[in-house]
Formats: C-alpha cells, sequence, structure tokens
C-alpha cells in the first residue's frame, strides 16, 4: 500500500465511516467504543459465468459436506491420525465418540445439525477458481458481507463520479447479496421447525436463539446484526459464553435444552469453540484442560435443539478432511449422495493437497517450487499458513509425530484488480495498487436439507488485500470489506 493525497474528497471519507458506523460495520474498541471496518471504496468485477458457476456448486459442497458431517464412523477412522498429532482435534474426537460411540446407559445425541458454512474461494490466474477452505463453525461475517455491498451501491448513488473513477469497468452490473437475510431466514425456518415439535403449550412462546460468544468479543457489529434480523422474523435472542452456560444449561422435559431466567432453547450457534482457549477457564482447577466447558458443548449436543456446529460439522470442515476430499476421485463422493456429474463439479474447485510426511517432505526440499506451496495446521481465525521459504524452516522444527496436522496445499495467484482502488482505513483514505480477493460463499441446510429461498445458498463475503501481504483477515491481516459486481 502506498499513501497519496488526495485521493478522494474529504467529505466523501466522513460519509463512508459515519455510513458505516451507522449500519453496524464496525469493531467494539476496548473502551467500548466502535471502529469502522477497513472498507474499499469499488467493488471488484466477476465474470458472470465464473460466479454464477460458483453459485451451482457451493450448494453441492455443502451437501457433500453435510452428509460426511453426519457420517460418524467415518469421521473417526478418517481422522484418527489427525487426533494423534493435534491435541485439540483429539478433544474434539472425542467428544464426537462420546455423543455418537454405543455406548450403554447414555443419553444419545438428540441435536438436529444447522450446518451454516462459508466456502472461501480464489481465482487462480492458471487453475481458475479454487477452494481455499471450508468454515463450519464461528463462520460470520454475512451480515457485513451484505452491508458491503449496500455501502458500494449508497456510493454509487451519492458519489457517482469520484465511484466510477475506481471502478473496474462500467459495463457491470452488482451481485445481488442477501447473506444478512438469508442466513437469518435459515435460522429462522430451524427455530419454528424445532419449536413446531414440541407441545402446544409451547407455540404460543417465541423461538429462542442461543449465541455461544467469546468473552470480551471484538466483533458484536456483526453478530447483532444477524440478531436484529432474528427478532425481526420472531426469536428471541440472547447471548452467553460457554462459562456461563456451563452454570445455566440444565435438561427439560423430553429432552429439551433449558436455559436459567430464559426457557427453552431452539436453536444453537456457536461464535467461539474453534480454538483451545475458547474452553479454557482459569476458575476450574481440571485434571484435564477444558473439560469442564468443552463437556458444556457436549451437554447441547445431547438435547432436542438446531445446533450449529456440532462436532461432526467441525471434524468435517477441518483441513485434514479438505486434503482427503481433494485426493477423492469424483466417484468417491457418490458415497455421501452426489451424483457422478454433481461429484465432477465438486472436484473441479479443490486445489491440490499433500499430506506432510517423509516423501513429501523430500519433494517440497529437493523438487518443489517454494513459492508455489503453503503449509497449513488446523488453526481457525488466520494466522496459520506459512509460505515460501518460511516452509523450510517450519520443517525442520517439526517432529514426525506433528505431521499428521499439517498439509501442503497449492497457493493460489489471483489476478490483480485491473486498476488502483482506494481502502479506508483507521479513517484515512490508502491508494492500493495491487488488490487481490477472495470470495466466501455463505449456504444453510438444516436436518439434511437446504433450508434458504435460494436452494442453500444464502450470499456472500468479499475481503480483499493487497496481493504482496500473506494474511487477508479483517480481524487479523490487511484485508478490506468489498462487493462484487457482474460482467455480463
Amino acid at each position: 500500500m502506498s499513501n497519496a493525497n488526495p485521493l478522494i474528497p474529504q467529505q466523501m471519507i466522513d460519509d463512508i465511516i459515519q455510513w458505516a458506523i451507522m449500519h453496524g460495520v464496525a469493531f467494539r474498541q476496548a473502551d467500548n467504543t466502535a471502529k469502522h471496518c477497513p472498507l474499499s471504496i469499488a467493488p471488484i468485477a466477476m465474470n458472470s459465468e465464473v460466479f454464477e458457476r460458483l453459485c451451482n456448486i457451493t450448494p453441492i459442497m455443502t451437501k457433500l459436506i453435510n452428509n460426511i458431517s453426519e457420517d460418524h464412523d467415518f469421521l473417526q477412522t478418517s481422522l484418527a491420525d489427525l487426533a494423534k498429532a493435534d491435541a485439540f482435534f483429539a478433544r474434539i474426537l472425542s467428544l464426537h465418540q462420546q455423543a455418537h460411540g454405543k455406548i450403554d446407559n447414555r443419553i444419545k445425541p438428540e441435536r438436529k445439525p444447522l450446518l451454516l458454512m462459508r466456502t472461501d474461494f480464489m481465482s487462480d490466474i492458471t487453475h481458475g477458481v479454487k477452494v481455499i477452505e471450508f468454515n463450519g463453525i464461528a463462520a460470520g461475517m454475512a451480515p457485513f458481507g451484505q452491508r458491503a455491498t449496500e455501502l458500494h451501491a449508497y456510493l454509487n448513488s451519492q458519489w457517482t463520479g469520484v465511484y466510477q473513477r475506481w471502478l473496474e469497468t462500467d459495463k457491470s452490473t452488482p451481485a445481488d447479496n442477501k447473506g444478512l437475510e438469508q442466513l437469518a431466514y435459515g435460522i429462522s425456518a430451524a427455530a419454528n421447525s424445532v419449536k413446531a415439535s414440541f407441545a402446544e403449550e409451547e407455540k404460543a412462546q417465541k423461538p429462542i436463539f442461543l449465541m455461544v460468544i467469546q468473552e470480551n468479543e471484538d466483533n458484536v457489529y456483526d453478530q447483532h446484526l444477524l440478531e436484529v434480523a432474528l427478532q425481526q422474523l420472531g426469536l428471541q435472542t440472547v447471548r452467553r459464553t460457554f462459562k456461563q452456560l456451563h452454570k445455566e444449561l440444565y435438561t427439560g422435559r423430553n429432552q429439551r435444552l433449558m436455559l436459567t431466567g430464559v426457557g427453552a432453547i431452539d436453536v444453537v450457534y456457536l461464535r467461539t469453540g474453534y480454538q483451545c482457549n475458547d474452553y479454557y477457564t482459569p476458575e476450574q482447577d481440571e485434571k484435564m484442560c477444558c473439560q469442564s466447558l468443552s463437556q458444556t458443548r457436549l451437554f447441547i449436543e445431547q438435547h432436542r435443539v438446531a445446533v450449529n456446529a456440532t462436532f461432526g460439522q467441525q471434524l468435517a470442515t477441518s483441513k485434514a478432511m479438505q486434503m482427503q476430499l481433494s485426493l477423492m476421485l469424483p466417484q468417491d463422493y457418490t458415497r455421501w449422495g452426489l451424483t457422478l456429474e454433481e461429484g465432477t463439479l465438486v472436484k473441479s474447485v479443490f486445489a491440490e493437497m499433500k499430506p506432510l510426511n517423509q516423501a513429501t517432505i523430500a519433494w517440497f526440499n529437493t523438487q518443489a517450487t517454494k513459492q508455489q506451496w503453503v503449509l497449513k495446521n488446523q488453526g481457525e481465525g488466520g494466522g496459520h499458513c506459512i509460505f515460501g521459504d518460511d516452509i523450510s524452516e517450519k520443517l525442520e522444527q517439526l517432529k514426525p509425530q506433528d505431521y499428521d496436522a499439517w498439509t501442503f496445499m497449492q497457493r493460489l495467484f489471483p489476478h490483480e484488480r485491473d486498476i488502483p482502488t482506494v481502502a479506508i482505513r483507521d479513517s484515512k483514505p490508502i491508494r492500493v495498487d495491487n488488490l487481490v480477493s477472495e470470495i466466501g460463499l455463505f449456504t444453510a441446510y438444516f436436518d439434511g436439507k437446504p433450508v434458504t429461498k435460494l436452494n442453500g445458498y444464502a450470499g456472500y463475503l468479499i475481503r480483499s488485500k493487497p496481493a504482496n501481504e500473506n494474511e487477508g483477515g479483517i480481524h487479523s491481516g490487511q484485508g478490506i470489506l468489498d462487493s462484487l459486481v457482474l460482467i455480463y
């Protein structure tokens, strides 16, 4: 990035910041004030056929992941080596086994799976559009994705001349994005389905949506936007940490999940639980770290409630599972309900991946072009990828027992935006000459079926970053919120 001044009128900068704060496109600061998210002032352009292809493939991918997440024996068998190498996933796999294993005198899992997934893609210059990763737990920012689209529509209306100057092409149409509304619709459908399955005396009560959050959460505005949309659809929303739930959850009649002072819960939505620290509390004197709070999550799954993410969903969307799927043939996917045609479509968007072992380490050190690969572990939330020459240093540090927690993945090199753009970060305009973008498509499945008005598709999120930056997260990197226009 390079500073240039003036890039856009100061009045426009002020307008963007005020619009963002007013519409909740912000992060909470330590002093409880709001700070706007980093934003682009004009969208990226994509060929409409490419976008339509992604919108067709992603619901198929979600059907595959959903069915794998309910194939409990396959998850236990295929991820056994991962559990030996990664202590956190060993814990998740153990909890999954407790929920689904054949153990006498134990409450069977009653939960209904609600898969709210974001599949992230990037369009490689040589290989076309490929999957970067699946996000099956705490897959947020659908509200921000819709808001970014709305912001660009506002700028086109209010600052037409400036907006058009930074647009890649004037022969394009904004891609409709109702990520917030569609996700809320899917959650509402699940909540009402669970509520309807219980006694008549409950039907006069509002369905209750429980969001499980981290302590001192800074991404509250994205979360609150979803809650407001759910409230408008007639749901009551509540927020709790695992620590609070450990003391407040109990079992009601007919295996109903109850929350002290609130009542019967219909949907549980995890915006936490994807790392060990999410289950740690220093107040608990435990022989096994995180035992109590992770058991709280198991307790939830043993009740008649819609859950995102289930243990199975978290395992099915892991990097280790992504690698295994990338190594399969299209006909292998038919095991989980896909046709051969659907399997071929899914296979076409998997990037090349390789397991980490002695053979692939030797290949990487002697034959591979190092800049064309990424080394990934199982971490979520950004900052877990190692690139280029740094990979060799990391490989020297790893022990053989660690290998199954890591994987090689083909590095994607997307096309840079044809013209520069302007990012608004920390209330200042910054010219970006080499912007590249990642598109995340949201989908929603409940109890094995699509649950949006668009066959499971539920909107998109565009995150852009300078091509020379490795970390493109909005929270943890140099990413900016963006939107999409389609070229026909």
